[in-house]
C-alpha cells in the first residue's frame, strides 16, 4: 500500500480535518464508509492509485469521528448534516467548488455524497457506492443497527455479521465514543428530494449487498443514474478492483 501525507483542513466549526490525495487532473472527492478511513476504503485496495494513473486528483477526506480526523467525545460536535457541512468546507478550502470536481462515496460516504447533491453541491459527475433507497431516505434502522454493536462490544458470537462488523473495528483502531456520536448527525433525503438531483450519478453496489436498501430503487429515483453492479457483499465489494473500474468508466465516459 502506498504512503500519502496527511494535510488537514477545518470542518464547519473548526475542527481539525484530515485528508490525502492522489494524482492530477480533474478533481475527484471520495468520501470512505462507517467504522473505515480513507486509508482504508481507497488507498488499501488500489482505487486511488488507479484512478490517480487514469488523469484524476483523488482528494480522500477522513470524516470527523474517524482515522486521522478529529474525533471529539462532546456530543454537541455532532449536529444534523454536519458530515454533509466538512463536505463543502473542504470544497471551500481546496477552492473548487466552484471550478469542477466530481464526488462520491462508499456507503456512509455515498449517503454524505447525497446530501451534499441536496444541499445544492454541482459536481459535473457523482458516484453513490454502497448505498440503495432506504439508506438515504431512513437512515435510523442503520443507526440502530451500529448502535447496537458500539454499545454492546465483545458480546458477539463468532461469525456474526456484528462480530465481524467489530473486528472491523477493532482493525482500523475506531473510536466507539466517536462513533456513537457520528450516528446523531445522519440525516434522511426524501424521494421527493432525490427526484431534483439533476446531476449524472453512478450507483454501484455488489451484487449481494442489500445493508442499506435497493441500489436499483435509488437508480430509479434519481432522475440520471446509472446502476453498475461488482461482485462481493457490503464488506467485500468495497475490496474489489472492479470498483475502481466501475468509477474510471462512468467518469471518463464522454
Amino acid at each position: 500500500m502506498i504512503e500519502l501525507g496527511v494535510q488537514t483542513f477545518p470542518g464547519r466549526d473548526g475542527a481539525r480535518l484530515a485528508y490525502r490525495e492522489l494524482g492530477e487532473g480533474r478533481p475527484l472527492i471520495l468520501i470512505h464508509g462507517y467504522f473505515s478511513t480513507a486509508k482504508v476504503n481507497w488507498v488499501r485496495y488500489g482505487h486511488a492509485e488507479k484512478i490517480a494513473a487514469a488523469g484524476f486528483r483523488v482528494i480522500m477526506p477522513d470524516l470527523r469521528g474517524h482515522g486521522d480526523s478529529a474525533s471529539p467525545h462532546e456530543r454537541s460536535a455532532y449536529p444534523a448534516d454536519v458530515l454533509a457541512d466538512d463536505g463543502f468546507a473542504l470544497l471551500d478550502h481546496l477552492g473548487i467548488g466552484e471550478t469542477g470536481y466530481d464526488l462520491g462515496g462508499y456507503s456512509l460516504g455515498g449517503r454524505t455524497t447525497v446530501r451534499m447533491l441536496a444541499r445544492g453541491a454541482a459536481p459535473r459527475r457523482a458516484i453513490v457506492a454502497g448505498m440503495g433507497l432506504s439508506g438515504i431516505t431512513r437512515t435510523a434502522g442503520r443507526s440502530d443497527h451500529f448502535r447496537d454493536i458500539l454499545t454492546r462490544l465483545g458480546t458477539f458470537e463468532r461469525g456474526t455479521p456484528e462480530w465481524k462488523a467489530e473486528a472491523f473495528l477493532k482493525t482500523v483502531g475506531g473510536d466507539p465514543a466517536a462513533l456513537l456520536n457520528v450516528l446523531e448527525t445522519f440525516t434522511d433525503t426524501p424521494e421527493e428530494t432525490l427526484a431534483f438531483i439533476d446531476v449524472p450519478v453512478l450507483v454501484v453496489t455488489g451484487e449481494e449487498d442489500r445493508d442499506n436498501g435497493s441500489a436499483g430503487d435509488l437508480a430509479e429515483t434519481l432522475p440520471d443514474a446509472r446502476l453498475t453492479t461488482i461482485p462481493g457483499d457490503h464488506m467485500s465489494a468495497v475490496t474489489r478492483p472492479e470498483l475502481a473500474a466501475a468509477i474510471i468508466d462512468f467518469l471518463t465516459a464522454p
